[in-house]
């Protein structure tokens, strides 16, 4: 199966599957959220350290052409690191992440505190939704959901569990934070308020946050979006994985009316 990316060093070669819903040839926003977070984990550390929060600036509608990676490190540390990365296309910048890394250690704490239980029917216990296979969009092709909670693209709160299963680095196995960062892109996608067949609602940033490590293949997408009179909102969700919660994701959205 065809990856999204290819990298020759801050090189990025993207294939078609990276296009989105608004346009096929602008990228989904979850392709370079997982591009940003694979850059992440392969950032050194001065000490054993994971992605405690990624916040991506979606500047511009993000090609599906050749793009360029620049890494920069803002505060070097044995407890924190902080790093922004850049992405660019033609040499005007289209996304940037900030990326704090927080140091890992051993802390036995009692499960009572470090457990937080899924409320839903875990995958294997659901079938897959037709929904992704059946859209024209070329970045929904690698990914199977299945239903937890109310589906893709209905109105309303909804919860459902995201599988990427196409390779978004060629040669490289998709991490499970990459993994989070595709799911999350998803919060105004599954949450909608409004109908998809009158409105956009395109999404500036998303915020990952984690107080753990995801595991697994399979992420939860617990979501819901709120929607102000302004032509703004906010899509929002909590995460999890097969053994319980471990993160939140915030986008700041755009409403228009569709053309």
């Amino acid at each position: 199966m065809e990856a999204i990316y290819r990298l020759e060093g801050t090189r990025v070669h993207t294939s078609k599957y990276a296009g989105g819903p608004w346009d096929h040839a602008m990228q989904h926003g979850s392709a370079p959220s997982a591009l940003f977070a694979r850059t992440a984990e392969h950032i050194p550390t001065l000490a054993p350290m994971r992605v405690a929060r990624m916040t991506i600036d979606l500047m511009r509608p993000v090609p599906v052409a050749t793009l360029d990676l620049k890494i920069e490190i803002l505060r070097e540390g044995r407890k924190i690191q902080l790093s922004n990365i850049h992405l660019f296309a033609d040499g005007t910048q289209v996304a940037r992440a900030s990326v704090l890394k927080l140091r890992t250690t051993d802390l036995p704490l009692p499960p009572d505190v470090v457990e937080r239980a899924i409320d839903v029917a875990v995958p294997d216990a659901l079938e897959d939704a037709p929904s992704a296979r059946d859209e024209p969009v070329p970045f929904l092709s690698g990914i199977t959901m299945r239903n937890a909670r109310s589906s893709f693209r209905q109105t309303g709160p909804a919860a459902i569990w995201f599988r990427a299963h196409r390779p978004i680095v060629d040669g490289e196995e998709i991490s499970p934070l990459m993994r989070a960062a595709i799911t999350s892109d998803f919060c105004n996608g599954v949450s909608s308020p409004i109908s998809w067949d009158e409105w956009t609602f395109i999404n500036a940033d998303l915020t990952i946050t984690l107080a753990r490590e995801p595991v697994g293949a399979w992420v939860l997408l617990n979501a819901q979006t709120w929607a102000s009179g302004q032509g703004s909102g906010i899509s929002f969700a909590d995460l999890a994985d097969t053994k319980g919660y471990f993160g939140r994701a915030v986008q700041n959205i755009l409403i228009e009316k569709r053309r």
